[in-house]
């Protein structure tokens, strides 16, 4: 079926951090926006036309990949990352109005969250009950209706489900920060920026020594810096594992190009996921005998090689 042009998902429910997070994209103002309540849910919109684009996370700053999104990402029907958003993460305590932070004896929220508040916790509500949730929005929906004292969600979420906060910018690890990445059906690449992210997952060729090595060599012999690597299993026994890589530099790029070409040839796998700006605008340090022109050079100086030219004239 044709994507619908005027619709896009996100990981549900309504006041997530990926709705906020979706909130800071130009979709969100010209796009019907509607939540899913998975991310293979919110994938699968995409690939069956409900929705043109889908926004769920990808990675967290102290927990680390959703795997869920990897999981995803490498299986089904193919998918590329658009755009990806960073969100500062800081949470509040949300409860029913009229509720005091002696009253808590139950909290709820996401597992991830958990993890974050952590040590806030243990030093301002030792003897509460945690219980999680299925996302921050839902552990709200749960206090409204009385089944928990309290929630840890975004302050943004207390108006939409009539709480109130509490307390607010707790987080166990300052700055904390989620990515997200905004999928869509494949299509040709956005052009070069400068400041680009390429992304694909790999499947080695076989489980034996050095493996992992070859395929990290296709990187470092041309000077291109990774910025995440991650192993999955793949299902298919113990030890079979896939990786989800991101690279700095787009696939126009030639030291990318190369690399993805070098992988090609000795992966049984590769699914290219896309090349696309870096939402922290950040342009790659690379090595300066790295950059495209001398890839040019080098391979002009072959070329001559070939025709019987050898070595220009020193200037």
């Amino acid at each position: 079926m044709p994507a619908h042009p005027q619709r896009c998902t996100y990981l549900g429910p309504e006041g997530t951090f990926t709705e906020a997070a979706l909130g800071t994209l130009p979709e969100a103002a010209t796009h019907e926006v509607f939540p899913s309540d998975s991310v293979a849910g919110a994938l699968d919109a995409v690939r069956g036309g409900e929705a043109a684009a889908a926004l769920v996370p990808i990675e967290n700053s102290v927990e680390g990949a959703v795997t869920a999104t990897l999981d995803e990402l490498a299986t089904g029907r193919p998918l590329t990352i658009r755009r990806e958003v960073l969100l500062p993460i800081s949470f509040a305590l949300l409860v029913r109005p009229g509720t005091t932070l002696d009253d808590v004896k139950s909290v709820t929220g996401h597992p991830v969250t958990q993890a974050q508040v952590r040590r806030w916790l243990a030093r301002h509500l030792p003897h509460a009950e945690w219980e999680s949730a299925a996302s921050n929005g839902e552990g709200a929906r749960l206090v409204r209706d009385g089944r928990f004292d309290c929630a840890f969600a975004g302050e943004f979420a207390a108006r939409r489900y009539g709480l109130e906060a509490l307390i607010t910018e707790i987080n166990d690890a300052p700055d904390a920060m989620t990515r997200f990445v905004l999928l869509g059906r494949p299509g040709r690449v956005a052009a070069p920026t400068g400041m680009d992210k390429t992304s694909i997952v790999v499947w080695p060729a076989a489980d034996e020594p050095g493996a992992l090595l070859a395929l990290l060599a296709e990187w470092a012999v041309r000077g291109v810096n990774l910025l995440r690597i991650e192993s999955r299993p793949t299902g298919e026994g113990l030890g079979r594992y896939s990786f989800s890589i991101d690279a700095e530099g787009h696939v126009t790029d030639r030291p990318v190009r190369e690399a993805l070409t070098g992988l090609h040839r000795i992966s049984s796998r590769i699914r290219f996921l896309g090349s696309y700006a870096r939402a922290d605008r950040t342009a790659p340090a690379t090595d300066p005998r790295l950059a495209n022109h001398e890839f040019a050079r080098s391979a002009a100086w072959v070329a001559r090689c070939i025709d019987g030219i050898g070595e220009l004239p020193e200037l």
